[in-house]
């Protein structure tokens, strides 16, 4: 039987340029592809963008052009990025794709017939920068913008049938909705009253958007629209073999703004039509400057882009995933930013790659050592290494991605004290077979670290890995290493980021 595993991020608004929030939750769900996918996992890993709505109908009206046209136009800065950071997606979806329409209106004619939509007038608060109908409440908060008074008649999905089933699958399943807090935080909105959600909206007002199969006038609300790309991209109603392999998702990653949508709106829709639920919602936190929240209007928002080009997309990502402790919200500097380069990669890692291609190049002829008989300090830090192997290993699994990280790094460190103990340069002339011994043993530990941090940087693992003839699917317990196997040298791999 094998092994699969599905991810996807959310499908970005396409009216946004990519920031360092939308690389982030990309960045993570990569990570956790490649992770499972080395492991041995027939892995699916899904993004794209969500191009219908009001806020692209009129930036195209201001543009003087279609609103597909203003959508190709943003296509390319999203997929030009996600090359630039080395994101291994299987597929981007495109809201605007047939393959996508299809399955929205399959869904919504599913819901119609089970008698779960209905017609009804509604009055109420409508925010345009949200496009959706907001209450007195919301409104008071303030973190609504472009509020006007509505009336009209649309089509209703009848959430609230289904809010006590939902209460009950999330207090059974502790894992469906991650962290903890986040759960707790669903259901608290839970034990309000749960509004029916309104799915349609008049042509007249907005006729960007998928047609409604049931009454041409009107098109489907946009967020409806968007939650099914999860399913339609891997083949709902269209290849079952597919899409039943691959479905329920292991993992649903968002920022914490999207919760309810994902976490009410979406479980509800996929149970009025008899659909599994996803294995796991996760919401992780916000990138923060100076303690503020980045945001396009107040200009602090961090192009990773730039960021990637300066210093290289394997920096950029190390960074962002040991910074931030998945749920919680992280800050970001320019100066953390180069302290974490230059103390990990630079120092611990371009160091300790330095060191040990530099006394097999100098020492055997850029050929690994034969290893001889262990004594007792190659015994113990082969069983430190084996440890920190299997917490990082445990970490990843478990979404502990920075401490998976730290773990992994602390092999590259315990490497370095390693050589220093044994101090191979000096014992090279008096006892060959006990510096063979060290630095074979380095060069295999340096291999399982660089496997283990493979996920995260995988543009300068994967050379260090080529170069002695690896690769980041290999084995990673102790021996594996061929004796006497010529190795590419490299050097320099991680330089300093000077002041």
């Amino acid at each position: 039987m094998s092994k699969n595993f599905y991810v996807t991020t959310p499908i970005y608004y396409v009216n946004d340029k990519p920031h360092i929030g939308h690389a982030y939750t990309t960045i993570l769900a990569d990570v956790l592809n490649r992770f499972y996918r080395i492991n041995g996992y027939d892995t699916f890993f899904l993004t794209g963008l969500d191009e219908h709505g009001q806020k692209v109908q009129e930036a195209a009206k201001k543009k003087n052009i279609e609103p597909l046209e203003h959508c190709n136009k943003m296509v390319p800065q999203f997929k030009k990025l996600w090359g630039k950071l080395h994101i291994l997606n299987d597929d981007f979806i495109r809201t605007t794709e047939i393959r996508h329409a299809r399955v929205v209106q399959n869904i919504l004619t599913q819901v119609f017939k089970k008698g779960d939509i209905y017609k009804d007038e509604y009055e109420g608060l409508y925010s345009i920068s949200e496009e959706r109908f907001i209450t007195e409440k919301e409104a008071e908060t303030g973190d609504f913008r472009d509020i006007k008074k509505i009336k009209e008649k649309n089509y209703f999905f009848k959430m609230s049938k289904y809010k006590s089933k939902l209460i009950e699958h999330i207090k059974s399943n502790d894992s469906f909705i991650l962290p903890k807090s986040r759960r707790n935080e669903i259901l608290g909105f839970l034990n309000n009253d749960l509004n029916d959600l309104c799915i349609s909206r008049p042509k007249k007002r907005l006729s960007w958007g998928i047609e409604l199969p049931f009454d041409k006038d009107y098109v489907t609300y946009v967020w409806f629209d968007a939650l099914i790309n999860y399913i339609s991209a891997i083949g709902y109603n269209d290849d079952n073999k597919k899409f039943n392999y691959y479905w329920p998702a292991d993992y649903h990653l968002m920022a914490k703004d999207i919760l309810t949508t994902h976490c009410v709106y979406w479980p509800t829709m996929l149970m009025s039509c008899d659909i599994p639920l996803p294995k796991t919602i996760f919401a992780h936190g916000w990138w923060l400057m100076d303690d503020i929240k980045m945001s396009k209007s107040l200009g602090n928002v961090i192009k990773p882009l730039d960021l990637a080009d300066k210093y290289g997309s394997d920096a950029l990502r190390y960074y962002l995933m040991r910074n931030m402790v998945l749920g919680q919200d992280a800050s970001f500097t320019l100066d953390s930013f180069e302290k974490r380069y230059n103390a990990d990669l630079a120092n611990d890692f371009g160091n300790l790659v330095n060191r040990i291609f530099i006394l097999i190049s100098k020492n055997f002829d850029d050929k690994i050592p034969c290893k001889n008989t262990y004594d007792e300090l190659d015994n113990n830090f082969i069983s430190n290494v084996e440890k920190l192997r299997d917490k990082a290993n445990k970490n990843y699994a478990n979404l502990k991605i920075h401490d998976g990280i730290e773990n992994s790094i602390s092999i590259i460190r315990l490497i370095n004290k390693f050589l220093e103990d044994k101090a191979p340069w000096k014992t090279i002339k008096e006892n060959k077979n006990q510096a063979r011994t060290t630095i074979y043993l380095s060069a295999e530990a340096l291999r399982i670290g660089t496997i283990l941090l493979y996920p995260i940087i995988p543009e300068k693992t994967n050379l260090i890995l080529e170069s002695i003839k690896s690769s980041p699917s290999d084995n990673i317990n102790f021996g594996q290493l061929k004796e006497k196997q010529t190795i590419n040298i490299i050097k320099n791999i991680f330089p300093r980021i000077q002041d």
